[in-house]
């Protein structure tokens, strides 16, 4: 299989060509994705599967704080949670990361100490996506800087909404370059599209391809700060994506769904999407993640009462 892009290489040597580009995949018929998703949420679950299931949900969880009254406190309780979900259990999986702004990296990295979690940083003027060019690159190299393994970036929307697609593609890329440490690695870089800001399952589309081929890493529903976030069908429509894009470079792209994600049920439908749509190699913390901070307290409730048989209640695990 290839793993280049040198198929779509004169797919973004101007506006106009990504324009046709983008405008000439194939329209999302709306009714059958939202009967896809809403079919594939159905499945019935054994009790087998769903402990591997609620374990697999937790190692996927970017365990998340992103508001104004952030402090080191809080952060380091939230690093310290993400280590060890439940201290009366040894078995449960660490979460994937913690993802927070980017002047508490260094405080999530000092709590970590090299724990084997990933320190996410959203930047680039989130969650608006607002500012000039400068201050994003500035925003990112900040949090790579301070030790940020991963850059939740967000598009702005206005310029994709207004058609500046050639505009949307080389924000990421400049990101994506700003992601690069001295030493030549680089932080992973997820592009936020804010799925509930774009009206229609075609734009979520185009996005998610503008995304691919500037070279994200993984490309994620929202930010959690407006009315729709995840869905499962904007999520299907992304997985497929994805799944398209790999089948024609080789180049395997991850998936992000984030805000509204609060319960078991809802995680694992999330997954079956995923097992269902994009296959087995998703099914894996490095190319599938949970944007969420509610939703691993109730994996843990549910995973205490598959092993002792009851509910432990809501007290039973630490409010985040």
């Amino acid at each position: 299989m290839p793993t280049t892009l040198t198929a779509f290489a004169d797919v973004t040597t101007s506006d106009s060509a990504l324009r046709r580009f983008l405008h000439g995949l194939p329209g999302v018929d709306a009714v059958g994705l939202e009967a896809r998703a809403a079919s594939l949420g159905t499945r019935s679950i054994k009790t087998t599967a769903k402990a591997y299931a609620i374990d697999l949900a937790i190692s996927m969880i970017d365990l998340t704080t992103l508001e104004g009254a952030d402090t080191p406190g809080k952060v380091r309780a939230l690093s310290a949670k993400a280590v060890n979900p439940d201290p009366t259990d040894r078995t449960t999986p660490m979460t994937a990361a913690v993802c927070v702004y980017p002047d508490m990296v260094a405080t999530a990295k000092a709590a970590l100490n090299g724990a084997d979690v990933k320190i996410a940083s959203v930047a680039t003027a989130f969650p608006a996506g607002r500012a000039a060019l400068p201050i994003k690159l500035a925003d990112t190299r900040d949090a790579v800087a301070a030790g940020a393994d991963e850059i939740d970036m967000v598009i702005d929307r206005g310029a994709f909404l207004a058609g500046r697609y050639l505009e949307t593609y080389e924000l990421i890329k400049a990101i994506k370059e700003a992601c690069v440490r001295p030493d030549g690695t680089a932080a992973r870089l997820k592009v936020i599209f804010e799925t509930g800001e774009l009206s229609t399952y075609d734009n979520i589309r185009r996005a998610s391809w503008i995304g691919m081929l500037a070279g994200a890493d993984f490309i994620k529903t929202s930010t959690g700060k407006v009315g729709v976030n995840a869905t499962p069908a904007n999520t299907l429509l992304m997985l497929e994506a994805v799944r398209d894009f790999r089948a024609q470079t080789g180049i395997q792209i991850g998936v992000k769904p984030a805000g509204g994600i609060r319960t078991t049920k809802d995680a694992i439908k999330f997954l079956v999407l995923v097992n269902e749509t994009a296959g087995e190699d998703w099914l894996s913390n490095h190319w599938f993640r949970f944007g969420a901070s509610s939703l691993l307290n109730d994996l843990l409730m549910q995973r205490q009462k598959l092993s002792t048989g009851r509910y432990s209640g809501p007290d039973y695990v630490t409010v985040d």
